[in-house]
């Protein structure tokens, strides 16, 4: 409940920004600053590695709406899922610390949109994540890049994705939704 609060929040800011300042870049690099509330940690005392996830969903509803992104999706009937993540992390984040959160469109390829998060105290990283989210139409099936960029514009400048996260999501997949997926112990 607590993360459905802040989104919230989050989303009336960015929209507010959204019309002060205009739409940004997909690929520029968005900050916000956010507080460890209580909700957050863990028996550790410290953030909980799930949580982690969660609140970098907040930079990526920030991102999207201030790029204009969120408003074509919305009247395209289309959303955005989370295909596949994956997190680093270097050090903790205690109760009641400020960090920064760092978010940016780092690519595409044929089937997603990838992007970077990075949790940053005093300009030091201490996680990042990757994510890879594909835009998926209400009525079924995936939205293809050039039906997305003609909608909402191609983000000028991306640069090539680095060729481990290829490796990654090539190898973090799963069948696709039409195919069996057993889970067999071997």
């Amino acid at each position: 409940m607590n993360v459905l609060w802040r989104t919230l929040l989050v989303l009336a800011r960015a929209r507010r920004r959204l019309r002060r300042e205009g739409p940004i870049d997909p690929s520029t690099v968005t900050r916000m600053r956010i507080r460890v509330l209580p909700t957050d940690i863990d028996l550790l005392r410290h953030m909980n590695n799930g949580r982690y996830l969660s609140l970098f969903d907040l930079g990526r509803w920030d991102l999207l709406t201030r790029s204009g992104l969120v408003e074509a999706m919305t009247k395209q009937g289309w959303y955005a899922v989370v295909a596949a993540e994956t997190i680093t992390f270097r050090r903790s984040l205690e109760l009641g610390q400020r960090f920064d959160l760092e978010t940016r469109m780092i690519g595409h390829d044929d089937r997603a949109v990838y992007l970077e998060h990075r949790a940053l105290v005093r300009g030091e990283i201490y996680a990042r994540a990757i994510i890879r989210a594909r835009i998926l139409r209400r009525t079924g099936g995936t939205v293809p890049h050039d039906e997305l960029f003609a909608a909402v514009g191609r983000p000028e400048g991306l640069p090539d994705i680095e060729s481990w996260v290829h490796d990654w999501a090539a190898g973090s997949a799963l069948p696709s939704t039409k195919r069996p997926a057993p889970s067999v112990w071997e």
